[in-house]
Parts: C-alpha cells; sequence; structure tokens
C-alpha cells in the first residue's frame, strides 16, 4: 500500500521487507550534535522498532540527520514508529537544548529492490560521516553501528563490499542533502 499525506513523501507499506530509512531535523539544524542526544535518538529507535517487532540491522545518526536498516514486519506499523520515535526524542532535544519547534522535519523510506542495492545503501549509510566531513576513517566515528558490522563481518568482508558495491559514492539521496 502506498500513502502521501499533505507535506509528506509517499511512503510504501511492505510486509517483511527490507527499508532504508532517513529521517532529518527541520532546517538542518544540529541539534543531535551532543553525544547524549545521539546515544538517547539511538536507544529510542531501536526500543520503537523492537516495539513493533522491527528488525534494526545497520545504522547511522549525524548532527542532523539519521539514517538505518531494518527489516519490517508490517509495513502499515510505520507511521505509528516514526510517531513515536520522533515524539520521544523531540522531548528528549528539547530538555536538552534551546530550540525552535517543530524538530524533526520528515522521514523517507525506500525498500532496496535486491541485495547489490542494500549493500549500495548500506555502504552509503556507514559512509555518511565520511561524507558530511565529521571523520576521515570511519573507525573514528563512534555513532553508527560501523563498528558492530566489522566485529561480526570481518575487515576483509568489509573492504571487499565497499569494492564489489561501488556506487554508493555515486548515489544521491535527495533527503540526505536536504
Amino acid at each position: 500500500m502506498l500513502t502521501k499525506g499533505l507535506h509528506s513523501p509517499a511512503h510504501l507499506f511492505v510486509d517483511n521487507a527490507a527499508y532504508f530509512i532517513s529521517s532529518a531535523i527541520y532546517q538542518k539544524r544540529p541539534l543531535l550534535a551532543s553525544a547524549i542526544i545521539k546515544q538517547h535518538l539511538i536507544v529510542t529507535i531501536k526500543e520503537c522498532l523492537s516495539e513493533k517487532n522491527w528488525l534494526l540491522n545497520d545504522w547511522v545518526i549525524l548532527d542532523n540527520h539519521y539514517h538505518f536498516l531494518a527489516i519490517s514486519r508490517k509495513g502499515e506499523d510505520m507511521p505509528k514508529i516514526f510517531r513515536k520515535i520522533h515524539v520521544l526524542s523531540a522531548q528528549f532535544i528539547q530538555m536538552q537544548v534551546e530550540c525552535d519547534r517543530p524538530i524533526w522535519w520528515n522521514y523517507w523510506d525506500y525498500c532496496p529492490r535486491n541485495e547489490e542495492d542494500y549493500l549500495v545503501r548500506l555502504n552509503y549509510l556507514f559512509n555518511n560521516p565520511i561524507k558530511h566531513g565529521y571523520v576521515n576513517n570511519l573507525y573514528d566515528y563512534p555513532f553508527s553501528s560501523f563498528h558492530q558490522y566489522v566485529k561480526k563481518q570481518g575487515r576483509t568482508l568489509l573492504v571487499k563490499q565497499f569494492k564489489d558495491y561501488p556506487n554508493y559514492k555515486n548515489l544521491i539521496i535527495a533527503e540526505d542533502d536536504f
């Protein structure tokens, strides 16, 4: 099923599917700059996905947006999940930082078509801190599942994955450059 709100992107609700999700802070404000806020956000994301039996695979949180890859249980739960993530995290952000509302701009979802499409987006997600100039080496960025992925898959496999799926360098995700 496909839905679209008045001021929101179209969302495709698919059960048991891989999703690449992006979400951004309104007006690109760096409201996620604090390590405490980033940590709260990832805990909130994990809890909200888990409540609806979605599986969080990989993620990255930057100062004004985040991306993650997850597997849906029921696609129609997506609006409820993001409403809760964004309400809870906005409340926490406002306790930590003096800022105007709204906090969140929106979220965008994409279902990778196949394994190659998934791995290109995974490489894009991991490379995001370099793309945005936070670090020169992915090992230096702590707010990502990159370290867990390397530990689980091994450095050799990750190097091969970046080599075999280099299209992440050319991938244009408009919502990431909002």
